[in-house]
């Protein structure tokens, strides 16, 4: 009798998550080395020196506003929320405004940049660790009325913004005008490295938390029959997503719609909610978002319209299609 042939395995498919990764990290390692290839002339290590800080703010920025948004989404279980409309931009805004209209356009420029960073992240994050003290301390109030309390201060913060800049002379108001865009070209080294200390330790804070992140995306029921402190996990995560947002606002400026449109655009591509890969996702379509973006602005236009300004009208248009499907359902 001849003995039976075992016929040995069949390979593997790499599934469609695997599949998304690989081609979002192809894309994002083409448009880094085009980034500090493309155009250069001269000394390299100038080039690459110059160009290479540059790309760090880019890769920071990336990583924090697409890591706190997909967070804010997942424990307020809402993909249309970002952490913006908690009211860090206004927030941001209110503060370089209330620099300019109490001591002058001058001061932007005489204030050492550190000590404005450091100033604009403290106020963030306070601002944001009052809203969650009055939410999770006392009495259990919903979180989505964080949520609503935070887009009425960010209506108040507007509209403080918007008196002070009427009553500014037409000068400083255009010096204050170009500062409220966020601007990816030029970010200080120094403010660069205390961005990475910071989001370094925010990201070691998260990376423990992981495997809660797809229980709390059941809703704060589910996560709390399957055995999540909730109270406490939610309070680190939006700690977190406070710090991130407050970080990259301070460092390059505004993002409103930045997040939104990495957020959905990984959950659509990964097909699924599993963190383990929507993140990375989100991470990588960020790089792709910023770096090729920035690359496409130096060498094809130019630098004659600004990166954020296209970012904020395609997340925009992105924000408007997501609202129009929910009200369709």
């Amino acid at each position: 009798m001849t003995p039976d042939i075992i016929a040995p395995p069949a390979p593997r498919r790499l599934g469609r998550p695997a599949l998304v990764l690989i081609g979002l990290s192809l894309l994002a390692v083409i448009s880094i080395v085009l980034f500090m290839t493309l155009g250069a002339k001269g000394s390299w290590s100038f080039v690459l020196s110059f160009r290479g800080k540059k790309l760090l703010g880019l890769l920071l920025v990336a990583y924090s506003v697409a890591v706190s948004t997909v967070l804010f989404q997942t424990v307020t279980n809402n993909r249309i929320l970002t952490p913006s409309i908690m009211g860090f931009d206004a927030l941001y805004v209110l503060i370089k405004t209330g620099v300019v209209f109490f001591l002058g356009v001058g001061a932007l420029v005489a204030i050492d940049s550190q000590i404005q960073f450091i100033v604009e992240v403290l106020v963030m994050i306070g601002f944001s660790g009052i809203l969650f003290r009055w939410l999770f301390l006392g009495e259990e109030r919903s979180l989505h009325l964080l949520v609503l309390v935070g887009i009425i201060f960010g209506v108040l913060f507007r509209s403080l913004s918007q008196l002070m800049q009427r009553m500014l002379d037409p000068g400083a108001f255009n010096v204050l005008q170009d500062t409220l865009f966020a601007s990816f070209a030029t970010t200080d080294p120094t403010l660069l490295g205390i961005s990475c200390i910071i989001v370094a330790a925010v990201s070691a804070v998260g990376l423990r938390l992981m495997h809660t992140y797809d229980v709390l995306s059941l809703g704060r029921a589910q996560a709390i029959n399957l055995g999540v402190d909730y109270k406490r996990t939610v309070v680190v995560i939006l700690s977190l997503v406070a710090v991130l947002v407050s970080v990259s606002t301070a460092l390059v400026g505004p993002v409103t719609f930045f997040g939104l449109l990495v957020a959905t655009l990984a959950h659509s591509l990964v097909g699924n909610s599993k963190h383990r890969y929507v993140l990375p996702a989100a991470i990588l379509l960020g790089i792709v978002a910023l770096v090729g973006g920035q690359t496409l602005l130096e060498r094809v236009f130019a630098f004659d319209t600004a990166l954020s300004i296209i970012i904020e009208f395609l997340g925009g248009i992105v924000f408007i299609a997501l609202v129009l499907r929910r009200s369709a359902r």
